[in-house]
């Protein structure tokens, strides 16, 4: 749902820039947008934002390149974030939603309490896989302290799992549970111990 947002994109106070003569090289853009914000709403409520310095799109090769990208995810009626990211470029292919994110990635995804950063990831739409190469460090990071960097990083969005095929070094922290006051120093309930 977030990525295949960019397939319909739409521009809101952005510029266009058609060039001087038509082109028929298809490796020259058809269309140069600059200042870029899509916001793509559901039943009245934002679902998801996006924005980009620069946007170019191919037509022939139904290709859109992006600099400066960013986005947010909305739940809660638009009110709350879930998600938000960046990344330098963006290249989108518009026939299949796939998309390589480079220069400088970064994805947070709060209801995970994930942070991905690296500096390529791919998104294959239809199997809504996220991945990154296998030479490529991928570093995980979480608010409680766990952070890993691995390689061969796969994200699987509908069985909501990730993995490392080729290896993972870091730190993982896990919490333990509230010790009671009888499980204290000497057994006493340090509230008691105070009153004394």
């Amino acid at each position: 749902m977030l990525f295949r947002s960019l397939l319909a994109l739409a521009v809101l106070g952005c510029t266009f820039d058609y060039g001087n003569e038509p082109v028929e090289d298809s490796n020259q853009p058809d269309i140069i947008m600059d200042n870029v914000e899509y916001v793509r709403v559901r039943n009245a409520d934002p679902v998801v934002r996006f924005q980009a310095r620069r946007a170019e799109r191919y037509e022939k090769r139904q290709y859109m390149e992006l600099r400066d990208f960013s986005f947010e995810q909305f739940e809660n009626h638009g009110e709350d974030i879930n998600a938000s990211g960046r990344a330098g470029t963006a290249s989108v292919e518009l026939d299949s939603g796939n998309i390589r994110l480079e220069d400088g990635v970064s994805i947070a995804v709060d209801s995970e309490d994930i942070t991905i950063e690296t500096e390529t990831l791919n998104w294959q739409d239809k199997e809504r896989i996220l991945s990154a190469g296998e030479t490529e460090a991928v570093n995980i990071l979480q608010e409680d302290g766990s952070n890993f960097t691995g390689w061969g990083f796969t994200a699987n969005i509908r069985s909501r799992t990730w993995e490392f095929a080729g290896g993972v070094e870091g730190t993982y922290t896990q919490e333990d549970e509230e010790e009671s006051p009888a499980d204290t120093a000497g057994g006493e309930d340090p509230e008691q111990e105070a009153d004394r």
